[in-house]
């Protein structure tokens, strides 16, 4: 069965089942879209707004002294959406919203660490990244048309307990990484890894498995 509704003075027809999703979809807003794993505009009010003020913490936070490690985590936990015990981040600190990311205890997060939580991050226990590396929720269509219209998808990243990610490692949308995980340096992961895993290349696969020394 085909229906009739008119969006934006255009008439379009399209089938019953696309019809009620595509309005279901028109009534959301740019964000539930977003939370929903749907694509949505990020040339939106709402998150243009969260955006500028993950900005401003960003900017706040890494003009405090290095050496206030106690200031430091004080804007952490003002920042993110939950923070463990011991958990330090170097100079320079970058994120797109601050409260979808989730770290545990004993994390270090060493510099120019840059996490684009436009979805949930959530992080584990005693977690290592090295410098220069990217945790991103969130990409773009392969489409330029898509582009221009300022689309994107985002998806949460969960990383385990006892992980290391090495310097200039990235971490794509969707990925789980399990537990007592490394991450090889300059490693692309676009794929789950699982529990006791050594990582690595471009994209990362497994190098070998390794010992959890941890368990009894």
């Amino acid at each position: 069965m085909v229906l009739v509704y008119i969006h934006k003075n255009i008439i379009i027809f399209v089938p019953k089942k696309q019809a009620e999703m595509t309005s279901r979809q028109i009534a959301m807003t740019e964000m539930e879209k977003m939370k929903a794993g749907l694509e949505y505009t990020y040339a939106d009010q709402e998150l243009i707004a969260r955006k500028t003020q993950a900005i401003e913490w960003c900017e706040e936070y890494n003009a405090i002294d290095g050496r206030d490690y106690a200031r430091q985590y004080e804007c952490l936990k003002k920042m993110l959406g939950s923070v463990g015990e011991r958990v330090w981040i170097s100079k320079t600190f970058c994120c797109d919203c601050g409260k979808n990311i989730f770290i545990g205890n004993d994390f270090t997060g060493n510099f120019n660490l840059t996490i684009l939580d436009i979805r949930e991050v959530f992080i584990g226990n005693n977690v290592m990244i090295g410098p220069n590396t990217l945790i991103t929720t969130v990409g773009h269509p392969l489409s330029p048309k898509a582009r221009r219209g300022y689309m994107a998808k985002a998806a949460p990243v969960r990383i385990g307990n006892d992980v290391w990610l090495g310097g200039n490692v990235t971490i794509l949308p969707g990925v789980t990484i399990g537990n007592n995980v490394v991450v090889a340096a300059g490693a692309v992961v676009n794929k789950d890894v699982p529990d006791n895993s050594l990582v690595g290349g471009v994209p990362a696969k497994l190098i070998r498995k390794i010992e959890n020394d941890t368990e009894e």
